[in-house]
């Protein structure tokens, strides 16, 4: 008999939300203060792209140029300012199935909901740009294998991604999956689905929760939220909204600042910017503190 894993509430908050009926909407983050703003927002789920923390924590494009010990310091920091589940990118796991068992075990006793592993050559490439290759069909069972393993030392929910659909067609990409589920992932993702007929073979024919990948200007078609529950989607994740629309917004005011012109347009108040950071709630939990102060140093 074995021991039961490494609790991990958060693990327990994605799969009631994975059960109830309809979409989760899956908004991803990049730093504490987008995955702040996300839960603000009122979704109840998000998700730490590699693409994203890549660019806001190094500056980086997403090559695999981070590393596991920065990638779980990353989620560490956003976890602390949010109340809601989330999920990390695991990209390859770091190395061979050993590294895999530790990067998932460090993930979940760190506290994060859910991992993705997928099946890329290392170091991975972002799904939507060049280069990207997979590795062997065996290779890439091993690290769900060793993600399997690492969840029943400490709970997180598994998600399997591969980028087969690309370099060896979406009948391979298909039978990964299956085979991903059939080891114990939790959550699939075949990313690259060309339109929405691959989109409903691979409802149709993979079982699990199924993430749809909302990459705006990428090679997947964005749908509706309603279409994609319609397809069979349980999970959408839009991985570079918040980090396209604010760098959007930087550069467009940094332009106008630079040009001598009113840069204050576009600008959240001062006061609800404040607000959303957290000054008001500091200042109410410090009050009620200075209250309890006073009356100790009168008595």
């Amino acid at each position: 008999m074995t021991d039961a894993p490494y609790p991990n509430p958060a693990a327990a908050s994605l799969r009631r939300l994975l059960a109830r009926p309809g979409l989760v909407m899956m908004p991803c983050c990049f730093d504490a203060l987008s995955a702040r703003l996300i839960e603000q927002a009122g979704f109840e789920l998000t998700f730490l792209s590699g693409f994203a923390a890549s660019a806001s924590r190094i500056g980086a494009p997403d090559l695999g140029l981070m590393s596991f010990g920065e990638v779980r310091d990353q989620a560490r920091n956003v976890m602390e300012a949010i109340n809601i589940p989330m999920m990390v990118d695991g990209d390859t796991g770091y190395g061979n199935p050993m590294n895999v068992l530790r990067t998932v075990e460090g993930f979940a006793r760190a506290g994060c909901a859910g991992v993705m592993i997928e099946d890329q050559v290392a170091p991975k490439r972002c799904g939507h740009t060049q280069g990207k290759a997979v590795v062997d069909r065996e290779e890439a069972f091993d690290r769900i294998r060793a993600a399997v393993e690492a969840r029943g030392r400490a709970d997180i929910v598994l998600k399997a991604r591969t980028d087969a659909r690309r370099t060896h067609g979406l009948a391979e990409a298909i039978e990964r999956a299956q085979t991903f589920t059939e080891l114990g992932a939790e959550m699939v993702f075949i990313e690259e689905p060309l339109d929405i007929d691959e989109m409903r073979t691979i409802c149709k024919e993979v079982p699990g929760a199924m993430v749809a990948n909302m990459l705006e200007g990428g090679q997947t078609p964005i749908l509706p939220p309603a279409q994609l529950e319609e397809l069979g989607f349980k999970v959408a994740a839009y991985p570079l909204a918040a980090l396209s629309a604010a760098m959007q917004a930087m550069v467009g005011t940094l332009a106008a600042l630079k040009a001598g012109k009113d840069h204050t347009g576009g600008l959240m108040p001062f006061a609800e910017l404040r607000d959303r950071i957290g000054f008001n709630a500091y200042y109410e939990t410090e009050a009620r503190y200075s209250r309890r102060d006073s009356t100790f140093r009168r008595t």
